[in-house]
């Protein structure tokens, strides 16, 4: 399945990717860091929702509560969560 994710109080504004059961990939993140972000893209596609959640939740960006890697993990349990609603 295909989601997007809005992100909050981040450069990038949206992040896409697709999750398939609890495997997370083709990520893309728009705006923000590009470099960097293509980076992460690359370094966490084929994990899963857990593995994104133990390594990026509650990474901060400068003064920020938040980062887009803070997000992606947000985005990630988001998709996992709706697709799995009962």
């Amino acid at each position: 399945m295909h989601y997007e994710y809005k992100t909050e109080m981040t450069c990038s504004q949206v992040i896409s990717f697709d999750i398939n059961d609890h495997i997370i990939t083709n990520i893309v993140f728009y705006g923000g860091c590009n470099g960097n972000l293509k980076a992460i893209a690359k370094l966490v596609d084929g994990w899963t929702v857990e593995k994104i959640e133990e390594y990026l939740l509650g990474n901060t960006c400068g003064r920020r509560p938040t980062s887009c890697a803070d997000q992606l993990a947000k985005a990630v349990r988001a998709a996992y969560n709706e697709t799995h609603a009962a």
